[in-house]
């Protein structure tokens, strides 16, 4: 299905006489487009916003996440999850010190336990680097002073958080790998970290637990999913979803987490790709399986701030492509279906003065910066 909304800029330049064949092109004056978006991601799977209203409306979560992932059954799931840490620097592995905190051979499982003073001074600080197929484990008081050096890979574990430099607070176990420093936790603790950095924990009790389960789900999806040769499930930023470790925990994201323990989402037995964004400004997308489907949404019309609306330059477009030339015209040429704006942006046509450009939807949010796929051009 096409539709075709078309933008024409600069009419006093494309007034102009035909530019003869071997003429330099026509330079244009600096164009502008404005683009109106309603909802904020990909809108696949749980509105979160629209979470939150069926909440306010009297849905429990259950029926939350049943109404988004359609044909979906209940299921279980447990274990732990290692998550890439991407603020971490990556050549050292740094935690501060305190009582409890050990250091653990990840080959042989042999702990050590990491003392807080040596030579009568206060040990400040352990790290963890590599060095030449071995792992060194200093301390630092005043200075750094090497402790212990073996072979192979030694991480930092302990049943408290760990203050990590350079990024958070983790339960669970710190180790440095070729990707990074990576967090094993266990699966609900690693929810502890996620679920707030998702939604509000102030948001109402069964929107909060539907998020629970989402991101629970989506995580074991990803980890049944991963190639056996990478160091890590998932990462910690919207890429996967956003994981900000004990530090972020809250008593209200912490009940949800509690209540939906170990409950995930299944299709045909497996866990499903428990897709998630903010809004779907009234309309979904659909997705890769049976369970994200297109479909109104009575219970989300966007944003608070929706219809967002942003002024771009013609350079600020053209610059996305090389050998446009200056912007003649944006046009929406497909859409998804009949939702709000008649719905997504599937695909857009960008014209310049020297070639035409066809790029998806999604693309072209995500170069602009749009916080959708749902918007208009004017």
């Amino acid at each position: 299905m096409i539709r075709r909304l078309a933008v024409l800029l600069t009419a006093a330049a494309l007034a102009l006489p035909a530019t003869p064949a071997h003429a330099e092109p026509v330079q244009r004056e600096p164009a502008s487009v404005t683009i109106a978006t309603t909802g904020n991601g990909h809108g696949k799977g749980l509105s979160q916003y629209g979470a939150r209203n069926r909440a306010n409306a009297g849905q429990d979560y259950r029926q939350i996440v049943e109404h988004y992932y359609p044909g979906t059954a209940w299921g279980s799931a447990g274990g732990s999850i290692r998550v890439l840490l991407t603020a971490a620097p990556k050549k050292s592995l740094v935690v501060l010190a305190r009582s409890g905190l050990k250091a653990r051979h990840v080959g042989t499982g042999r702990t050590w336990k990491l003392p807080v003073k040596r030579d009568g001074k206060v040990v400040k600080r352990w790290r963890i680097k590599p060095s030449a197929g071995r792992s060194e484990l200093s301390y630092r008081t005043g200075s750094w002073h090497v402790w212990k050096t073996r072979p192979g890979s030694v991480e930092f574990v302990s049943s408290r958080p760990m203050t990590l430099l350079g990024a958070s607070t983790y339960r669970g176990a710190l180790r440095l790998t070729s990707s990074g420093v990576v967090n094993t936790v266990a699966l609900e603790a690693y929810l502890r970290g996620v679920v707030p950095r998702e939604v509000p924990a102030e948001w109402p009790g069964e929107a909060v637990k539907a998020q629970a389960v989402a991101a629970r789900t989506y995580a074991v999806f990803e980890r049944g999913n991963v190639s056996p040769s990478r160091e890590y499930d998932l990462c910690d930023t919207a890429a996967c979803q956003v994981y900000a470790g004990a530090g972020a925990e809250h008593p209200g994201s912490n009940a949800a987490v509690a209540a939906t323990a170990g409950q995930v989402l299944t299709y045909e037995g497996e866990p499903i790709f428990a897709q998630f964004s903010a809004s779907n400004g009234g309309y979904s997308t659909a997705g890769d399986f049976p369970y994200l489907v297109a479909e109104w949404d009575e219970f989300d019309r966007g944003m608070p701030d929706d219809p967002r609306t942003r002024t771009f330059t013609g350079e600020e477009i053209t610059r996305h492509w090389t050998g446009l030339g200056d912007l003649v015209s944006v046009e929406v040429t497909e859409r998804d279906d009949d939702g709000v704006h008649q719905g997504h942006v599937t695909e857009v046509t960008v014209t310049g003065t020297l070639r035409t450009q066809v790029t998806t939807g999604s693309a072209f949010a995500r170069f602009l910066g749009l916080r959708s796929t749902m918007f208009t051009v004017s």
